[in-house]
């Protein structure tokens, strides 16, 4: 990326997570192509208490009742921040690179930065991440959007098996 970015992220961890079918699917319109109470619960246990960074898109996709997502700093990126309506507390960015510099200059001891999607903020953040957390869901579903290939960047560092999915735990090579 560039070298201020570069230093910022030095001192965060940068992990994203994501979940996705055998065919890499993880979008339909704006939404998950699936709903997963189990996939929802491992999300929030490791998002808790950390920042999270998403696109207008992501954000536009969480029912109203959950935003701003609670015990979390929220970062939406907006190529129009100016005119996106956010609750206060809400933090905008104009781009992927700018959202990780204001979440790497807000993070504290132990927060992680975490990247909750979509597929074009995944495309562009992943080179920066040092942790993805994947979980597998089974099964065709329809959709619109699919994680990029990430397999020659990461190893598998764990794995657990839930009751409807997989969970995968990447670490940057």
């Amino acid at each position: 990326m560039n070298r201020v970015i570069d230093s910022a992220i030095d001192a965060a961890i940068v992990a994203a997570i994501v979940a996705m079918n055998d065919d890499r699917l993880i979008g339909n319109n704006g939404a998950l192509p699936w709903h997963l109470p189990e996939d929802l619960k491992h999300f929030k246990a490791l998002t808790s208490g950390h920042i999270v960074v998403m696109g207008r898109k992501t954000w536009e996709s969480i029912p109203s009742k959950f935003r701003p997502l609670p015990g979390r700093t929220n970062i939406v990126i907006s190529r129009n921040p100016a005119a996106l309506s956010v609750p206060v507390g809400v933090l905008l960015a104009s781009s992927p690179e700018g959202a990780i510099e204001m979440a790497s200059e807000l993070a504290q001891h132990g927060q992680k930065i975490w990247i909750i999607g979509g597929a074009e903020i995944y495309r562009s953040t992943l080179p920066l991440c040092t942790e993805l957390h994947l979980t597998v869901v089974s099964g065709k579903h329809e959709g619109d959007a699919w994680l990029a290939e990430f397999e020659h960047e990461f190893s598998l560092a764990a794995e657990s098996r839930g009751e409807s999915c997989v969970f995968r735990t990447y670490q940057r090579r």
